[in-house]
């Protein structure tokens, strides 16, 4: 095997390494929002594989993974991401095996890898310039291609590891600067300007808490954040206020524990603003000790509104059909683990229906495509019936639907669940004066011991499905063209 061509060191190396270490991500732990932040990246682009890496000097670090690694660091000679960081732009190799700079990488030739897609993710350093520190990329064994509303969605998620990373770097600058206490008056003045400024930008404030008397103070942001006038000294009961009663009692029990055990703690929350406003807030906060004894908390305190949009925003379009507004093939597979994994554990019942349109293929046929989405949306539009309400309907192929029913009320007539469905796939469409009536078939399988994974289950349910349209042969299910008068 001919081995890696040699690591070239870019310009300005010393700057970006500065401003990654700055980040103190290196050997770090797994953390929930770089991991959402991936798990999201391989469903958008459909790849089994994607990873927020971090490329230190002659390593990667693999700070966040879709899938689980034997190693979490790789040489950086090897590694393709070497090459985004350095052209500081996406880089999308179709075909390792055919790259003439990795077809030769063990990672290929032992590991299998043939597709990379990258795009950089950049910080801004102490001396002021944006530097690339890493990746956020997608693998996959086999080689593709990636079409530009792909490329687009890799570019927005590495623009919103770049806002977590943004805050982290402020976050920590933050904290240091309230928890510094014997700056000389003049740093702390220009401190104290910085700080204010960086917290306007990243919409973040700082706090401490006193454990003697449960008083909190606050920056100017924090203030601003509560939608409070400044100077107000607010108390711990009081702040708790503005959270959710659904979730106040567990940050109450958050904050305690962290004073109770000396350790930090963070956290993420719906929240009230004193003039009504709902947002999505981070609170952070570390413990203060004097002579071994907690004396305090201090921390930040971040509005993630537009953040978390975002990614609700980015997580719902990765798992929704976007003609019927049901859940997506990749969707259903996850709700269905989990309700499998719940009706084993709970001992509840559990029950699969899958759902095949009769008469699709010859409405598109005679009455065209605008014809055949108006039967799917209407099909979508019959499955989210309130009466379904609880039973979560997907769209898992071109005409196949499925339903997740956990309802013992359901559950307990299938006979009537079956007819009500069957009645409810009956829809009528209409084009150039002809119209035609779609119906279903349907195969309801129940869950038992025998089923061991989503394919039991769903090659149980197939089964019953096509013995049900078996069952129809000779038999009209959808009514032939008429034509209106």
């Amino acid at each position: 095997m001919a081995p890696p061509s040699p690591l070239t060191v870019p310009t300005g190396e010393s700057s970006r390494l500065a401003a990654l270490n700055a980040l103190a991500l290196l050997d770090s732990e797994p953390e929930k929002e770089f991991d959402a932040l991936v798990a999201l990246a391989a469903q958008l682009l459909g790849c089994p594989t994607a990873l927020l890496n971090l490329v230190d000097r002659d390593r990667l670090w693999i700070k966040a993974s879709a899938r689980p690694t034997a190693s979490r660091e790789l040489r950086r000679d090897i590694a393709f991401c070497d090459r985004t960081v350095t052209e500081r732009d996406m880089v999308v190799i179709e075909d390792l095996a055919a790259d003439p700079r990795f077809g030769t990488s063990p990672l290929v030739v032992e590991n299998g890898l043939r597709f990379y897609a990258g795009a950089p993710v950049n910080v801004l350093g102490h001396d002021g310039v944006r530097h690339t520190v890493g990746t956020l990329c997608a693998v996959d064994v086999a080689p593709r291609t990636l079409d530009e509303p792909a490329r687009a969605a890799l570019r927005h998620l590495a623009a919103l590891a770049e806002a977590l990373l943004e805050a982290r770097r402020t976050a920590l600058k933050a904290i240091h600067i309230a928890t510094t206490g014997e700056l000389l008056v003049t740093q702390l003045a220009r401190q104290d300007h910085i700080f204010r400024q960086a917290e306007q930008i990243a919409m973040i404030g700082s706090w401490r808490l006193s454990v003697e008397d449960q008083s909190l103070e606050w920056s100017d942001n924090v203030y601003r954040i509560h939608g409070l006038p400044l100077g107000e000294k607010p108390d711990l009961s009081r702040a708790l206020g503005f959270y959710p009663a659904a979730v106040r009692d567990g940050v109450a029990a958050t904050v305690e524990r962290a004073i109770r055990e000396g350790r930090r703690f963070d956290f993420e929350s719906d929240f009230v603003t004193a003039d009504g406003r709902t947002l999505r807030v981070r609170s952070m906060g570390d413990p203060e000790i004097v002579d071994g004894a907690v004396v305090g908390m201090v921390g930040v305190f971040q509005d993630i509104t537009e953040r978390h949009a975002l990614e609700v925003q980015l997580r719902h379009a990765a798992d929704t059909d976007a003609l019927t507004g049901l859940a997506n093939r990749a969707a259903f597979d996850r709700a269905l683990d989990y309700a499998m994994a719940r009706a084993r554990r709970d001992d509840t019942p559990l029950h699969l229906v899958l759902i095949d349109l009769d008469g699709f293929k010859a409405i598109n046929d005679t009455l065209g495509h605008g014809a055949g989405d108006d039967v799917l949306r209407l099909t979508g539009a019959a499955l989210s019936e309130p009466w379904l309400r609880g039973t979560l309907a997907a769209r898992i192929g071109g005409d196949e639907f499925a339903l997740i029913v956990e309802d013992p009320a359901l559950i307990a007539d299938l006979d009537g669940l079956r007819e009500r469905v069957e009645a409810a796939l009956r829809v009528a469409v209409e084009a150039n004066g002809v119209t035609m009536t779609s119906a279903g078939s349907i195969g309801i399988a129940a869950f038992d011991d025998d089923c061991h994974s989503l394919r039991d289950l769903a090659r149980r349910a197939d089964v019953l499905l096509y013995q049900a349209k078996r069952a129809r042969v000779g038999r009209h299910r959808f009514a032939p063209p008429r034509r209106v008068a």
